[in-house]
């Protein structure tokens, strides 16, 4: 499996100024199966945003990050990315925030939701369902 995290610039470095506070993996505990569940539903979700949202110009989703209080703007192969390392590794990935992004080009998760909603009844009322 590939993958597309950044390289840790002090790995094998014996003065790495961050090793003295020791390997996060040490203090996570495994993803339950309800957390499991989320994540594979997340991902779910995630393939049928871009399917539907990617041909419109949408490059990703936005997502309000409470660790550091800001808004990320986070492409669609990043974001697929940080959920199958959740997924495979039980610990969210450490995050840097995209280069001048285009807020235009992003939504966040509840408005793909809704998209996604409005395609599936506009489908349905077609239908005559």
């Amino acid at each position: 499996m590939h993958d597309d995290a950044p390289l840790d610039p002090f790995a094998g470095d014996p003065e790495d100024p961050a090793a003295s506070l020791g390997d996060p993996a040490d203090d996570t505990a495994p993803l339950s199966v309800a957390e499991r569940e989320d994540v594979l539903a997340d991902l779910a979700d995630l393939e049928v945003f871009r399917a539907l949202l990617e041909p419109l110009g949408v490059r990703g989703l936005t997502v309000d990050c409470g660790d550091c209080g800001k808004m990320h703007y986070i492409d669609w192969d990043l974001l697929h990315g940080n959920l199958r390392h959740l997924l495979d590794e039980g610990l969210p990935r450490v995050h840097e925030p995209a280069m001048a992004p285009d807020p235009v080009d992003y939504v966040s998760w509840e408005y793909a939701r809704g998209y996604v909603d409005g395609v599936i009844d506009s489908e349905e009322g077609r239908d005559g369902v």
